[in-house]
């Protein structure tokens, strides 16, 4: 049920992003990700965006967020997406004992909000992005602003157009929680 409704989810918010901002797919090339506590070569296309995660190293919590969640298979499949990747260091900065609370199989629905709020459909590099609101997976829009560098809502991208095979990461330096209703 939940992969139905996250499905129809992702469906609805494609065609609402698809209609609000532009999709620019690159040609593919390699990426350097870069965060504060490494530098890791990751070959653009070399695979998904969960594969260019799990092999950049700086991703381990998102990864275990995406498996307790039951989205690696999502974001393991054809795509596109557009990923703001939190860092390990993102989420350690978290409130204590939010991670943990949120990994609880009793949370998981909260958890595959907030990360499915750190999606959007389509590939957008940060050459296509554009000031405003982009609607993500969760159904929630996050604001893009480029006056500071790129920021969605709160969170830098410290690291922009890290290619896959399914879209494209890019790494910002805290985790974004969606509007509370």
């Amino acid at each position: 049920m939940i992969r139905n409704l996250f499905a129809l989810s992702l469906a609805v918010a494609s065609a609402a992003t698809l209609a609000v901002a532009p999709v620019v797919n690159a040609g593919s090339h390699g990426s350097k990700v870069e965060t504060s506590a490494q530098t890791t070569e990751a070959p653009a296309a070399a695979g998904t965006i969960v594969e260019v995660a799990t092999e950049a190293g700086s991703f381990t919590t998102l990864i275990q967020a995406l498996e307790a969640a039951g989205l690696v298979e999502t974001l393991s499949g054809e795509g596109p997406f557009t990923v703001f990747a939190p860092t390990d260091e993102a989420f350690a900065a978290l409130p204590e004992g939010t991670l943990e609370e949120l990994l609880l199989p009793e949370n998981r629905d909260k958890l595959i909000q907030i990360l499915t709020y750190h999606v959007v459909p389509g590939e957008a590099l940060s050459t296509s992005l554009q000031e405003g609101e982009v609607v993500t997976v969760e159904g929630s829009p996050v604001e893009i602003s480029l006056a500071d560098g790129v920021m969605v809502n709160d969170a830098k991208v410290i690291t922009p157009d890290i290619e896959a095979s399914n879209g494209v990461i890019h790494v910002i330096d805290k985790v974004i929680l969606p509007p509370q209703e």
